[in-house]
């Protein structure tokens, strides 16, 4: 890395809540910070992949809402946060009472992003930035925000996320619309409307849904 990530988060983000989530605060990227019109070289030059952590994804807010209106889901339970961006979802599993909380991304910026939004809420977190894909995982609960954004992705994660269901693992997935999403592997159990923005979606709405894998 080129840039201590901890001092360019907190130079190039505010504490905020999102809007469909505000129970919890994240340091994210606004539109007063450069972080929003950098480019990919930009970026690059600083040693920075594309900063997911930085944006609550409509799939994330999705989620975390569903967990936080239904604690049962995950309450005394062992979850996994799966490509966890900014760890909202994580947090919010935390904050209805899951036993053991592990985020999980192979982004090592978001490590510390984990790290510092679950100290601005008071939470523990556990981290972990291998790649898990295909592995046997020890939590009850696999969440998985906004996942489904191309092909490869999806091929990769369809058969990982059936078997897990099938060994009696629950996992949830929130999901904007996205146009690899296997509704047909899909049970509904929530549907948000999620205040996003412009920047980020085709939209400044995105219709979410949270699936479970049946």
């Amino acid at each position: 890395m080129k840039t201590d990530p901890a001092t360019f988060i907190l130079a190039n983000t505010d504490v905020t809540a999102p809007p469909h989530v505000p129970e919890i605060r994240l340091h994210l990227a606004t539109e007063a910070h450069d972080l929003w019109l950098k480019t990919e070289e930009e970026l690059q030059a600083i040693g920075l992949p594309p900063p997911f952590w930085a944006f609550a994804w409509a799939g994330g807010q999705g989620l975390a809402r569903y967990i936080l209106d239904h604690p049962g889901t995950v309450a005394g339970k062992r979850v996994l946060d799966f490509a966890s961006g900014s760890g909202l979802v994580a947090i919010a599993a935390k904050q209805a009472a899951a036993a053991h909380v592990l985020a999980a991304d192979i982004d090592p910026w978001t490590e510390t992003a984990v790290r510092l939004n679950a100290a601005e809420n008071d939470v523990e977190i556990s981290f972990t930035s291998q790649d898990l894909i295909g592995r046997e995982i020890e939590a009850d609960v696999l969440l998985a925000g906004d996942v489904f954004y191309d092909r490869v992705m999806a091929d990769l994660l369809i058969p990982w996320f059936t078997r897990l269901s099938e060994a009696g693992k629950v996992v949830l997935v929130g999901d904007p619309g996205r146009s690899y999403c296997p509704k047909d592997r899909l049970t509904e159990m929530a549907v948000y409307q999620v205040p996003v923005t412009r920047a980020l979606e085709d939209s400044e709405v995105k219709k979410t849904t949270v699936w479970q894998f049946a």
